[in-house]
């Protein structure tokens, strides 16, 4: 039985294999293939993925780990390199910038550096400049914008540094004048801290301490033979207006005496507009060193606005002239009155300090000068005239020295609810009136002069 069985099946199995044959003409064992489907797939692959990263089914679990990890490793050790590369190349290009920073650089044949960040320098000199005591010690002064400094190297000042913001405001100026200069070029915010301006330019200026006598004036041709002196000016804006009226009347020169503001501070900067390299001025000096500056037959005005119409009246009917002939210190306004009215007011019950207080001028003897109004003929050689300060008036050597020389005592009349006028614009009034009459006289003398050259 059972050797029957055994030959159907081979009869089966031959058939089978006949029929599958010659029907599909498939040359293949079935059996192959069912056990192809029944395998579980280890991972699925796109057409796009490399064939490198399929896991063989043969690795064990441990040699997968070891593949990853050592992936891993790779990978930091790149990602290291990468920064360590990325550090030293942003180290070199802060070197780079540092250097581009304190480079030199050069502009129409001119070097000039750029200010690296935490640069003092601008402060430092700025601070010197602006403290007279440093001024004075170290030799500096400070302009700032272009018209300035422009008037100070075309007077021929020596320049030593020359701080900018961008490179058109150092074309602006003459840049051939700068070459011993130190140029730095510096944020226009820095110049801005530092500035005195509203509306700053952009360019300041650091120079050694002009020497009157080795600048060269262009208007020195138009010159008249007078001289202003200013006598206790202490207020900025009044002597820098007054050195631009002294400046446009065409002075010989303006000498200042001890007592005045500096002339190099920079609002009489400001104010004067370039008339520091216009004319010379004698800054600090005492009334014996005034009278060295001057010719030997000038002739001394002061700026006197105690006499009133009242008391010029009073005169002309007691002496029949305009000359004030006075003994009493009050009376010439060199003694203010209000302070001795309350000194007495204060002292009346004492009548022992009210006659001390009297005998407190009793026997000064003050100069005698002759009184006479702005528009008469008081300019008639080389002369000099003396304005005082607001607040302290005119000095008592001021005073002798026109009397000595014969001067006069200059009078402008003004309203009575008027008290007087500023310094300044005394000094205007003043200066170009003192300007007519001396340029009348030479053309008067030029004049005959060519008619006995004529003859």
């Amino acid at each position: 039985m059972a050797a029957y069985m055994r030959s159907v099946m081979c009869v089966v199995s031959a058939e089978r294999t006949v029929f599958l044959t010659r029907g599909n003409g498939i040359i293949a064992e079935s059996k192959r293939y069912v056990r192809g489907l029944r395998r579980n797939p280890v991972r699925v692959i796109s057409p796009g993925d490399e064939t490198d990263k399929v896991i063989k089914p043969s690795q064990r679990p441990q040699d997968v780990k070891r593949e990853k990890e050592a992936k891993v490793t790779s990978k930091s050790r790149h990602l290291k390199e990468n920064d360590f590369i990325g550090t030293r190349s942003n180290a070199l290009s802060n070197i780079k910038h540092a250097l581009d920073d304190v480079a030199d650089y050069s502009i129409d044949g001119l070097r000039f550096e750029r200010a690296f960040p935490g640069d003092k320098r601008l402060a430092r000199v700025v601070s010197v400049a602006r403290s007279r005591t440093f001024r004075e010690h170290q030799g500096k002064i400070l302009l700032e914008g272009r018209r300035l400094i422009c008037d100070a190297l075309d007077a021929g000042a020596n320049p030593q540094m020359v701080f900018f913001s961008t490179v058109d405001r150092l074309r602006e100026l003459p840049v051939h004048k700068l070459k011993r200069a130190t140029l730095v070029k510096v944020k226009f915010e820095e110049i801005k801290i530092w500035s005195d301006l509203v509306a700053p330019q952009g360019v300041i200026g650091i120079f050694s301490r002009p020497d009157p006598s080795r600048l060269n004036f262009a208007s020195k041709r138009h010159t008249v033979p007078l001289s202003l002196i200013c006598d206790n000016i202490r207020d900025p804006g009044n002597l820098g207006t007054m050195l631009r009226c002294a400046a446009a009347a065409g002075c010989h020169d303006v000498l200042l005496t001890k007592g005045c503001v500096d002339a190099w501070e920079p609002k009489v900067l400001r104010a004067a507009m370039g008339a520091h390299f216009r004319l010379p001025i004698y800054p600090n000096l005492s009334w014996h060193d005034v009278e060295n500056h001057l010719p030997k037959r000038a002739t001394v005005h002061v700026a006197d606005n105690s006499c009133g119409p009242d008391t010029r009246r009073e005169t002309e009917e007691s002496q029949g002239s305009m000359s004030l002939k006075s003994s009493k210190a009050e009376d010439y306004g060199w003694i203010s009155t209000r302070s001795s009215k309350s000194k007495i007011q204060h002292e009346e019950s004492d009548s022992d300090s009210d006659s001390d207080s009297d005998s407190e001028f009793e026997g000064l003897q003050l100069p005698r000068v002759d009184m006479k109004l702005y528009h008469d003929n008081w300019a008639q050689r080389p002369m000099a005239l003396v304005i005082g300060g607001e607040t302290q008036g005119l000095s008592i050597e001021a005073v002798q020295m026109a009397e000595k020389t014969s001067g006069h005592r200059l009078f402008i009349p003004v309203l009575p609810d008027v008290d007087s006028l500023n310094s300044a614009m005394a000094a205007s009034i003043l200066l170009f009136e003192g300007r007519k009459q001396l340029l009348e006289i030479m053309q008067t003398a030029g004049r005959k002069q060519r008619s006995k050259a004529e003859q």
